[in-house]
């Protein structure tokens, strides 16, 4: 498998396993910082361990994401840039303020033989 492929496979098994603690955050290096289409910033496994967690028993958990991978560019051998368009599918009842897509942007780093994400950020997209 080839760098780019592996990489694209770490942004799809991230958007698989959204709903599901244990592998989302096995994804993530040690130090990973998520900033969410909201604006919070999460710093850390533990962290968004802990957010994920609290978010997922709420409605938010019916809040999901699917991610198009528009561009990948290496910064480093072992670095690269991840550029997406995240389409946001909100089913709760009481549908909150979120917009519909955003653009997301990862730092994913390799850790061994993976690519893990190092960073995410989504900046929403307002129409």
């Amino acid at each position: 498998m080839t760098d780019t492929d592996a990489i694209r496979q770490t942004i799809a098994n991230a958007e698989k396993h959204q709903n599901d603690t244990d592998e989302f955050i096995a994804l993530h290096t040690a130090d990973a910082l998520i900033v969410n289409i909201a604006g919070r910033r999460v710093l850390g496994r533990g962290a968004i361990r802990e957010a994920m967690e609290r978010a997922l028993a709420t409605p938010l958990a019916k809040v999901l994401t699917r991610t198009e991978i528009v561009d990948i560019r290496f910064t480093t051998p072992d670095v690269a840039l991840v550029s997406c368009m995240k389409h946001v599918s909100d089913e709760r009842e009481d549908g909150g303020e979120l917009p519909a897509k955003g653009s997301l942007t990862y730092v994913v780093a390799r850790e061994g033989d993976d690519w893990k994400i190092a960073l995410a950020q989504t900046t929403p997209i307002v129409s």
